[in-house]
């Protein structure tokens, strides 16, 4: 658990794995995906942000990659989904975390919640991204000129291009919300850029995942160390 080569004792400073590198790796793909994809169907939706597409190039460019860089964000999605699908089922534990609301957008959530890996507003959300990613999806390949639209009647791509924009839209929302998040917990990009954030960081915004789940791992990982050092004393001893 923690980068330690060598732990013998558990501190406040102690690092721990928080994201490991698979799941890093998918999310600042998705990152890429999101903004290269967002904004390129910003563009498209208001004329007046039809400069947008000259950041890929140009507009011709634009709405080629579009579809595909959504692709792309899909699997880098469902790879980050599988890696977290279980610690995002809510329980009735985040019942404390929804009463306590207000202290928690006060910034006092370690006062009124007992987190688990994930509190209830990142379940909310990851389920609510899980929604519009399936239906961006599943719209955007009936939308798909180039090869799909074709085969779908126009009120069927008509409301598909709804269902597309509200989804973006709620999308483009829930990843704002997760960087003005990401942002106000201090430590909480580190560990998505390095993987790793400190016990106190743990204890103190998800108290449950550290003392279920860390802890027993980082205390597993003392005692082994301890039994190899004492092994070691053991060999030099014969010697």
């Amino acid at each position: 658990m923690s980068e330690h080569q060598k732990l013998t004792e558990i501190t406040q400073d102690t690092r721990i794995i928080r994201h490991k590198a698979p799941a890093r790796v998918a999310h600042w793909l998705l990152v890429i995906c999101f903004f290269t994809t967002g904004l390129s169907g910003l563009a498209f939706f208001f004329p007046d942000f039809a400069w947008l597409t000259y950041i890929l190039g140009t507009p011709a460019i634009a709405r080629a990659v579009h579809p595909f860089t959504g692709i792309l964000m899909f699997i880098a999605f469902i790879i980050m989904v599988l890696t977290y699908w279980h610690h995002n089922i809510p329980e009735k534990n985040d019942i404390r975390w929804l009463k306590g609301t207000k202290q928690v957008l006060l910034g006092h959530e370690h006062d009124v919640a007992y987190n688990g890996k994930y509190n209830l507003g990142q379940k909310m959300l990851f389920w609510t991204l899980i929604l519009a990613m399936f239906t961006l999806l599943i719209t955007g390949i009936i939308m798909w000129r180039q090869y799909f639209s074709h085969n779908f009647p126009i009120p069927v791509i008509r409301i598909a291009i709804l269902l597309h924009s509200a989804s973006a839209f709620a999308l483009f929302t829930g990843i704002m919300v997760h960087m003005y998040m990401a942002f106000w917990v201090k430590g909480s990009i580190r560990g998505m850029v390095e993987g790793w954030v400190t016990v106190r960081w743990a204890k103190k915004h998800h108290p449950k995942w550290f003392k279920e789940e860390v802890l027993p791992e980082l205390e597993k990982e003392i005692e082994a160390n301890k039994k190899a050092s004492e092994l070691e004393k053991m060999d030099c001893q014969a010697k």
